[in-house]
């Protein structure tokens, strides 16, 4: 019973994965599309293929995830991961249904808190605090501002140029750039669901907490979160490449290249699952602010905000209930 557990919450956790792939697949393309750079089936393609190599750079983020709680062992443990899960894809269908480009990362960890509260397990509010949370409001600050920033840079580098002409390279350049920010997502993003499942196999009995991450798991969460950039979020991507604001090609490049590097110093620097869709939001937002302030479309961040607020409470409450539902059906 406890092995069909255990395979049942791997199962779910590569669900999540997929749906993490076509929920945050916009992060990467949505600037390169919108702006003419890349055709959708071609970005789409290399970023489906950029996340499944992100997902072999690193573990720091794995470990992370599954240090956030201490669901116990044995069934009552999985149940709560289990559970962590569904709030998490529930979460996520609902701000995909409505195009709103919430965070993947943010719903995982607040359902896997929603769960063990629930549960009356252990929450590590240290981890939350120090890896989760502060980031979650820093990363945002940090990416508006450099893109701001960058994005003045670039207007001043270049002012001289034939704006034809920049076009142009810009547009070459934002291959390069959405590049890295979709092998940036699958370092970020395939590493949350490793974690997930490697908290099962802890929870479960099947692994310790000094092995290594088992190679077949890498190998599924970077499946997983490649297939589900494949099919795509249109709905996502339209909100990114074109409600907040209209980019164009050197908006695109900056916007992708902080996002990028953000993505990399947290993973590798402060080991902190990052939100990408909160980073690449903040930086288009920080570029398009370098037009005039008007030019952003405001009512739509503030959409996305209340979108970032709620995703929190609102995946751990998803989670509690599930969490509550299947403890009916326990001995």
């Amino acid at each position: 019973m406890e092995l069909a557990i255990i395979i049942a919450v791997v199962v779910v956790a590569l669900v999540f994965d997929y749906t993490n792939g076509f929920h945050d697949a916009a992060n990467a393309i949505a600037t390169s599309v919108s702006t003419g750079a890349l055709t959708p089936r071609i970005a789409l393609a290399m970023a489906a293929v950029m996340n499944f190599v992100g997902a072999f750079l690193g573990q720091k983020v794995a470990q992370t995830v599954s240090d956030t709680i201490d669901p116990g062992t044995g069934t009552p443990g999985l149940v709560i991961v289990m559970a962590g899960l569904v709030g998490a894809i529930t979460w996520n269908m609902i701000t995909w249904y409505y195009g709103l480009p919430s965070s993947s990362s943010h719903a995982l960890i607040g359902g896997l808190v929603g769960a063990a509260l629930a549960a009356g397990a252990t929450a590590n509010w240290s981890v939350v605090l120090e890896k989760v949370v502060i980031p979650m409001l820093l990363s945002p600050l940090v990416a508006f501002s450099l893109g701001f920033g960058v994005m003045i840079a670039i207007m001043w580098i270049f002012r001289n140029a034939h704006p034809a002409k920049a076009n142009r390279g810009f547009k070459v350049a934002q291959t390069i750039s959405a590049g890295a920010m979709a092998l940036g997502h699958g370092l970020q993003d395939a590493q949350k669901t490793m974690g997930v499942i490697f908290l099962a196999l802890l929870t479960g009995g099947i692994v310790t907490e000094s092995d290594p991450l088992p190679l077949w798991v890498i190998l599924a969460a970077a499946t997983a979160i490649s297939l589900g950039t494949w099919s795509g979020g249109w709905r996502i991507m339209r909100t990114l490449g074109r409600r907040i604001i209209a980019l164009d090609p050197p908006r695109g490049f900056a916007a992708e290249s902080v996002a990028a590097s953000v993505l990399y110093t947290t993973a590798y620097v402060f080991e902190a699952p990052i939100s990408t869709t909160h980073t690449i939001t903040s930086a288009v937002m920080g570029v398009g602010a370098t037009k005039r302030l008007s030019a952003v479309r405001w009512g739509v961040a503030r959409s996305i905000l209340t979108a970032w607020v709620l995703t929190f409470p609102a995946a751990g409450l998803a989670a509690a209930l599930t969490y509550w539902f299947i403890a009916l059906f326990l001995p």
